[in-house]
């Protein structure tokens, strides 16, 4: 404790650039809420496919499920940092650029989608059988039992999951600052590490913090909201 209070009574504030800090956190935002947006979009089909293609689903398929099982086992194995440099030259075709907001979002998307993926089938692994067996004996059809059944029902445990990946992403989105990602990130290893200003690193990680704690209030508030037990 008396080392922490010695870090902290040498902190000047004044020295810190707040326009700086204040634009990286919205560069932060931005990357996080965009590489969401994507992830979602990539992941949910991904994850709902994983698991109605499992054994004994509607769409039971084990040659398929075992390749896409596969395939997003091997994006989830890499490293992110690992997986930031590998991606380069596909996030330069890509987007034309691999620094900034723009050039940080195809590998945050890359690497969060197939971990959302995992999350949503998980989720849908919860649902009572039940539930789409009685479906099934009424006729509906499979269109019918995936959006007006299966997602319904998971939908507390989606947005659980969105949640999750939201503060995932956010670690993502600063640890791209490692190759000029832009946001808290980068100005931390700049300013934080290349320059030793304490000053600068603790304020980005204070952000940090209090970013991740917003995110799990409002996503717990949701969950809340949509449970219907």
């Amino acid at each position: 404790m008396s080392a922490l209070s010695s870090l902290f009574s040498q902190i000047d504030l004044s020295v810190i650039d707040w326009g700086e800090v204040g634009d990286a956190t919205l560069e932060t935002l931005a990357m996080t809420g965009g590489s969401l947006f994507f992830t979602v979009l990539l992941g949910l089909p991904l994850g709902i496919l994983l698991f109605l293609t499992n054994r004994r689903q509607l769409l039971e398929q084990r040659g398929l499920y075992l390749v896409l099982s596969l395939v997003v086992n091997v994006l989830r194995s890499v490293p992110f940092l690992i997986l930031l440099i590998m991606l380069i030259p596909f996030t330069l075709w890509l987007v034309g650029t691999s620094l900034g907001v723009t050039g940080a979002i195809p590998p945050l998307v890359i690497g969060t989608a197939p971990f959302f993926a995992r999350l949503t089938e998980s989720v849908l692994r919860e649902i009572d059988r039940g539930i789409l067996e009685a479906c099934t004996a009424m006729g509906a059809r499979r269109r019918q039992i995936i959006f007006g059944a299966l997602l319904p029902e998971a939908l507390p445990g989606l947005l659980a999951a969105v949640t999750i990946t939201a503060i995932t992403l956010m670690s993502y989105a600063a640890m791209s600052g490692v190759i000029g990602g832009g946001g808290l990130g980068d100005l931390a290893i700049r300013y934080g590490y290349q320059r030793f200003q304490t000053e600068v690193m603790v304020v980005t990680v204070a952000i940090l913090v209090v970013l991740v704690q917003l995110l799990q209030f409002f996503g717990d508030r949701l969950v809340l909201r949509f449970t219907r037990k």
